[in-house]
């Protein structure tokens, strides 16, 4: 199994140097993947901004969204984002897409928050043509640049629950998870209900499957893990974000590798740890622990 890490892109006040020295840190590690999530109406970094800079200044690691909000943007924009940050990277890019659960950063994009698992499907189909040079729509050319990987990037789903798990089956290379509670058990379900809707859509082979989670090394990290979490989800409501936050688990170094290793045993091909500190010290721990599973 491999083990990515998300930049600390939602942590405020970070600065030039401290991203450069994650990114080249995350590319010098043990680590698979280097990723970094979306919020409109938040006080992070923007996700393919990040990831068009971690694409220049990293030579190895694969670099990721996860995930793309697609239906708050125009699919042709996110196709030719996608296919720049590819060239980039020269071919190490993957896209993870799904449809948010925040109405706000909706609102802040004056985007429809309406039919948006119906509008994400419609969005593939039209990402794939660009990625193949087809032109888009009627009356209008061909859109570039073209992806160095064939047909375009990877392209890895944020699915939740049977229905939107049976959609993304259809059109997506695999599943791209997340996981409040660190739980190998759940996520194993996850995956084995996507699984099903794969097999159910007729699709041949079997699909990436790829989870993440938020984590903690140091001795104060339950109670960052859980100030971090409670800020990221208090626009849920204060009582609601306080039980969710609760939940984290990963907040150990025994912890996270006894995760890791349940994770392989589910069948999982990849895990991405998400930062929850910008501090480097954290970084480096996760290389020690990364290194010795």
């Amino acid at each position: 199994m491999r083990v990515g890490i998300a930049l600390p892109s939602m942590v405020p006040g970070l600065t030039r140097a401290v991203l450069l020295a994650w990114m080249r840190g995350v590319d010098d590690g043990p680590f698979s993947v280097l990723a970094a999530g979306e919020r409109i109406a938040y006080p992070n970094q923007e996700m393919m901004a990040l990831l068009a800079g971690a694409a220049t200044v990293t030579e190895r690691v694969r670099i990721e969204a996860t995930v793309s909000a697609t239906p708050m943007h125009a699919a042709i924009h996110v196709a030719k984002q996608a296919a720049t940050i590819d060239v980039l990277s020269g071919g190490r890019f993957v896209l993870g897409v799904g449809v948010g659960g925040r109405a706000e950063d909706y609102r802040a994009l004056h985007a429809s928050f309406a039919r948006r698992h119906a509008r994400l499907d419609e969005q593939v189909a039209t990402m794939k043509r660009v990625w193949n040079g087809d032109a888009p729509s009627e009356g209008i050319s061909s859109v570039g640049p073209p992806p160095v990987q064939p047909g375009g990037p990877q392209l890895l789903a944020a699915a939740m629950g049977p229905k939107s798990m049976a959609r993304s089956a259809r059109w997506a290379d695999g599943l791209a998870g997340f996981d409040i509670t660190g739980d190998a058990k759940g996520i194993a379900a996850g995956f084995r209900h996507f699984e099903d809707a794969w097999a159910a859509a007729g699709r041949d082979g079997r699909p990436y499957l790829q989870t993440s989670f938020w984590f903690g090394l140091d001795p104060g990290a339950p109670d960052r893990v859980r100030d971090y979490a409670y800020r990221y989800l208090r626009i849920f409501g204060h009582d609601a974000a306080t039980a969710m936050a609760g939940l984290a688990s990963a907040t150990s170094p025994a912890a996270v590798r006894d995760l890791l290793h349940g994770l392989a045993d589910t069948g999982c091909d990849e895990a991405i740890l998400v930062a929850t500190t910008s501090e480097l010290t954290d970084l480096d721990a996760a290389a020690e622990l990364v290194s010795g599973i």
